[in-house]
């Protein structure tokens, strides 16, 4: 019977690592790549274009690099179809678009049996397109929301299409209540909307020896050091931190402040930070170690005494939980999910978004406290993968069957 078969994944999603992008959407290929221990599952990762952006690569080499059609990661088939995307305008022409560049990759898979669900990763325009496919293909489809919906508050064409994806979806997966609640103010109902959060890999992050840790990126033995992880970009909040390093040296004179990352496709304002940085005269203070590999950020972490980032919105941040399987306390801001990942005073501190002075003494005070270190260590092994992934797998289970037992009447008529 038809029901009987595990069911088989199209991940669509443009946010996915990549030759060119190694750490793009880590987070998606992290828990996409679990699932696909428990089911079959394929990837396809549109990219953007169009006809002049080699140009633009001349004066901004990290945009939109080329990719390969197709690759293997992990024993994973990844597609990267193009879709036309003019850089800055009609944005709210982006899932159709996307979902036009991708049909001859679905259809083919679609000829192949290769799946029974497309799952799609963020709201906008993943999910946009996702429903079209769906109606196209003759596919149900999911949608796990991430990032943001409050910024599409003001976007009437986009928020539109966003409302109509929502309600065709078979179910809309979430990281995070705060996303879940925004879905439902838009008025989809409580039960169509279920929360699945992100999870931590243990098997990559604990703990490292913290001197050797320091040494490996060639930081002070004895300063206390604030870490940081994330793309180079204005949302994730460096320049914060920096503003209110002056003001921490007065009272932590022996104070580093040591960031991870690079630039994403979503911007990179490390010029910005840099000169920053420089008119602050704090050049042997903050230190941009650039983009540092997956296996490489244990060390990056083990390194701190705090995990810091003032970023201004995020749906599920998993460099918290990183930081946190490595032992670490954080202080971060009040937006998005970040209180349900800092969802305990044992953990870490939050702080008002855009308040300098609460970040300083947050900051102050996560960097002079003594933190019971196994709380925070049990803190990351309650949000293991292997929390989540079951529930994940049950979830498409369900949907293939529903799918499954409507399909079989028509079956038997013929």
């Amino acid at each position: 019977m038809p029901s009987e078969r595990r069911p088989r994944l199209v991940v669509y999603t443009h946010v996915y690592p990549n030759t060119s992008q190694p750490n793009f959407g880590l987070f998606v290929r992290e828990r996409m790549r679990r699932v696909a221990q428990e089911l079959e599952l394929v990837v396809v990762a549109p990219a953007p274009w169009f006809p002049f952006q080699g140009l633009l690569r001349r004066f901004k080499p990290e945009y939109r690099p080329r990719l390969p059609h197709h690759e293997t990661q992990d024993g994973i088939d990844v597609y990267h179809p193009r879709y036309f995307s003019f850089p800055g305008l009609f944005k709210w022409t982006d899932g159709w678009f996307q979902a036009l560049g991708s049909w001859r990759v679905l259809r083919q898979l679609k000829r192949e049996d290769r799946f029974d669900i497309i799952d799609a990763h963020f709201i906008y325009p993943d999910g946009v397109a996702a429903r079209l496919l769906s109606r196209w293909l003759g596919y149900p489809y999911t949608i796990t929301l991430r990032g943001s919906l409050r910024r599409f508050e003001h976007s009437p064409l986009e928020k539109k299409q966003i409302q109509q994806a929502l309600k065709g979806a078979s179910i809309v997966l979430s990281v995070a209540d705060s996303l879940r609640q925004d879905a439902i103010a838009w008025g989809h109902p409580p039960d169509h909307v279920r929360v699945v959060g992100n999870g931590v890999d243990l098997d990559r992050f604990g703990p490292e020896d913290r001197r050797s840790s320091r040494d490996r990126w060639g930081l002070p033995a004895n300063a206390r050091l604030l870490v940081s992880v994330g793309g180079l970009t204005e949302r994730k909040g460096f320049h914060r931190i920096i503003d209110v390093m002056p003001s921490l040296l007065r009272r932590i004179p022996d104070l580093h402040f040591v960031i991870a990352g690079g630039a994403t496709p979503e911007g990179n304002n490390e010029p910005q930070l840099r000169q920053q940085i420089q008119d602050l005269k704090l050049e042997d203070r903050v230190h941009l170690l650039g983009p540092v590999s997956p296996d490489e950020l244990k060390y990056v972490y083990s390194a701190g005494d705090v995990f810091a980032l003032a970023t201004r919105f995020e749906g599920w941040a998993n460099v918290f939980l990183e930081a946190s399987a490595c032992g670490l306390p954080i202080v971060t801001t009040r937006v998005g999910g970040n209180a349900e990942v800092v969802n305990s005073p044992d953990v870490g501190v939050l702080v008002p978004f855009g308040d300098a002075k609460a970040l300083e003494d947050a900051l102050h005070q996560a960097l002079t406290t003594t933190w019971n270190t196994e709380v925070i260590l049990r803190h990351a092994r309650d949000n293991a993968w292997q929390q989540r992934i079951p529930e994940l797998v049950d979830i498409f289970r369900d949907i293939h069957a529903k799918n499954a037992s409507v399909a079989c009447p028509d079956l038997e008529s013929h």
